[in-house]
């Protein structure tokens, strides 16, 4: 039974992450690393716009009975985060602008998605 609710789970941020990156490129954003991963750390989205390298992390919601999807992103998380961007960073040599994004979506009453600009560093 725990095993069908992890799948599902996975399913669902699965589905956010498809929403997240299908906004992304429509407004512009080149996706350069998707679910990119260092150690036991991962950055759900690496993008380039306008010379800034944005890493977003992205949460997904079935509803938003109990809470909006970004409420569940914590300071260790945060923190697993940075450290996964840190080490992209130096292996591609960036010397240019970064900015860390969150990108919130609930799939139901209706698909909604919010992107949060600078949301931690």
């Amino acid at each position: 039974m725990i095993c069908i609710v992890l799948n599902k789970n996975k399913e669902i941020g699965n589905k956010g992450e498809l929403i997240a990156t299908d906004y992304l490129i429509k407004s512009g954003y080149q996706i350069l690393c998707t679910n990119y991963r260092h150690e036991k750390y991962e950055v759900d989205i690496i993008a380039e716009k306008n010379d800034i390298l944005v890493f977003f992390e992205v949460k997904t919601r079935k509803t938003n009975k109990y809470g909006l999807p970004e409420d569940a992103i914590d300071e260790k998380k945060i923190d697993h985060i940075l450290e996964c961007a840190d080490y992209y960073i130096h292996e591609i040599q960036w010397m240019k602008r970064i900015r860390f994004d969150i990108i919130s979506v609930s799939l139901s009453p209706e698909i909604s998605l919010n992107h949060i600009e600078d949301a931690f560093f």
